[in-house]
């Protein structure tokens, strides 16, 4: 169980984050416009990712000794750097998600979300080796990809069908200074576990 709220709390906190991805899903939640496939593309995407990044991390860690703990304290080095540069982000002051521009077809949607999520960098940072690096740390890694993959469906899924709800209250930069906030908190929680032994 601990290994499961780990990796739903880390890849949520990797997730929520301000970005292309998450912006576009918004927007496309406060048009009402092909929520369900965009959603679904991010989903499992995303759940496809961390199953190649758990499974090969941890059959990586039984063949190289020493790795675990190279990979604990570099996902503990990335994780205080997010942090630090998310409460950075809190104390400037966050941006304020506006929506804007046509709807499209649901097809070039799923193009746009495809693109969005398999053509960026990060995204395989976050997924592959930042959650494949910290499952490492976990004996239970079933349960922390299992985790981390339903933090992933939770946020796409209130994201994309919550917009409508949440557009008043995230136009606002204050409502992003306090989400940055607890990412960052969230993950210094993280790296100290990860540095203290899972």
């Amino acid at each position: 169980m601990d290994a499961a709220l780990a990796g739903f709390a880390l890849s949520l906190g990797l997730i929520v984050a301000i970005g292309a991805q998450n912006a576009f899903v918004l927007r496309q939640g406060l048009r009402r416009a092909h929520v369900l496939p965009v959603v679904l593309v991010c989903a499992l995407s995303d759940a496809v990712l961390i199953a190649a990044g758990v499974a090969g991390f941890g059959a990586l860690t039984r063949l190289v000794p020493g790795l675990e703990w190279g990979m604990r304290l570099f996902g503990a080095a990335f994780l205080i750097w997010y942090g630090a540069r998310t409460l950075l982000s809190a104390w400037r002051g966050g941006e304020a998600l506006t929506a804007g521009g046509e709807t499209g077809t649901w097809q070039s949607a799923v193009l746009t979300c495809l693109a969005l999520t398999w053509l960026n960098p990060h995204v395989y940072l976050d997924t592959v080796v930042m959650l494949g690096a910290i499952s490492a740390g976990y004996d239970d890694r079933l349960a922390f990809a299992i985790g981390a993959m339903s933090a992933s469906g939770v946020f796409f899924v209130t994201l994309g069908y919550g917009a409508r709800a949440l557009a008043p209250v995230f136009a606002r930069p204050a409502a992003w200074r306090i989400l940055d906030l607890l990412i960052g908190l969230t993950m210094f929680a993280i790296a100290l576990s990860l540095l203290k032994g899972g």
